[in-house]
C-alpha cells in the first residue's frame, strides 16, 4: 500500500493527464495529484519525452526498463514492459535488460553503460560520452540524457512512496 492515500483527480490538471493517458489516470497520477501543479509541469515533461522526441520507441523503453532494474521499482516495470513489447524487445532482450551486465548491440550496449553511469554513478566517463557521439546527434544525446534523468525521477517517487498497481 502507498505511504499516501491516493486523489481523486478532479478539475482541468487532471483531466489534461486523462487526456495524455487515454482516459484514465494510473496509481503514479493519483499520488502526483496531491500537488496539481507539480503533477501537470510532470504530465508536460513525460508527455514530451514519450511522444515528441526524435529517439526510437524501443531506445527508450529499454531505458525505461533498464533504470526500472537499476532502482528496484517494479511498477516501472511492469508499466513499460508492454510499450517495449510494441516497440519490438522481444523477451530475450528484456531478460538481458535484467542482468548485471546485458548483452546487446554495440550500440545499445553503450546506451545501457550510459544508462547505468548516470543512474548508479552520475558521473558518465568522457570516454563513454565520445562513443555515443558517433551514435546520436547532438539532440539526440540531450533527449537520451533527459530520458534517463526524467525515469530515474520517475522511479525514484514510486520507490519513496511506495507506489503500486493495482493487483
Amino acid at each position: 500500500m502507498a505511504r499516501l492515500p491516493d486523489t481523486e483527480g478532479t478539475g482541468e490538471i487532471a483531466a489534461r493527464i486523462r487526456d495524455r493517458r487515454g482516459g484514465a489516470l494510473r496509481p503514479l497520477d493519483r499520488m502526483l495529484l496531491h500537488s496539481p501543479q507539480l503533477a501537470d509541469g510532470w504530465n508536460s515533461l513525460l508527455g514530451a519525452i514519450r511522444g515528441r522526441l526524435r529517439l526510437g520507441a524501443d531506445l527508450r523503453e529499454s531505458v525505461i526498463l533498464r533504470i526500472a532494474v537499476l532502482n528496484r521499482a517494479p511498477y516501472e516495470w511492469t508499466a513499460h514492459e508492454p510499450e517495449a513489447r510494441r516497440a519490438g524487445l522481444g523477451d530475450a532482450a528484456l531478460a538481458e535488460l535484467r542482468r548485471e551486465k546485458p548483452e546487446l548491440d554495440a550500440r545499445m550496449s553503450r546506451v545501457i553503460a550510459y544508462t547505468d553511469a548516470m543512474t548508479r554513478d552520475l558521473h558518465v566517463p568522457d570516454d563513454l560520452f565520445d562513443a555515443l557521439r558517433a551514435d546520436f546527434t547532438d539532440a539526440e544525446l540531450v533527449e537520451l540524457t533527459a530520458t534517463v534523468a526524467a525515469y530515474n525521477m520517475v522511479s525514484r517517487f514510486l520507490v519513496a512512496l511506495d507506489v503500486r498497481l493495482p493487483g
